[in-house]
């Protein structure tokens, strides 16, 4: 999955995979700006997972749920998409159309979980 959503665009710099308490990622090297793998490790175990929850259950009381979440740091956003099994978390360039990729990352995902599911039965 990591792979393909690289594929998506050349704005995309780190892609996180956290599917069931397993975290997975990969950055492109030699990024300005780019924060410390450290950092970005904590940033999927314990930042997203949080503001996904809390963002989840204030989109179920009346808002009609939770599609993603776009945060604009400094130097670049990051696009956080949940799913029933963790979440995928995508570093975007500052000068990108984060919700044009953010889409693109969404059906990306929806086929790739489509293919994992036809697989089991």
């Amino acid at each position: 999955m990591i792979d393909n959503i690289f594929g998506l665009s050349d704005s995309i710099r780190y892609v996180a995979v956290y599917r069931n308490g397993q975290l997975r990622s990969k950055s492109k090297l030699g990024k300005l700006g780019a924060s410390s793998s450290e950092s970005d490790r904590y940033e999927e175990l314990l930042v997203n997972p949080t503001l996904l929850k809390l963002a989840s259950q204030r989109g179920n009381i009346d808002c009609g749920g939770l599609d993603y979440l776009l945060v604009r740091y400094g130097s670049f956003f990051q696009f956080v998409l949940p799913a029933d099994w963790g979440h995928v978390s995508v570093c975007i360039e500052a000068d990108a159309e984060p919700l044009t990729i953010g889409e693109l990352i969404n059906l990306q995902c929806e086929r790739e979980c489509e293919a994992r599911t036809s697989r089991i039965y």
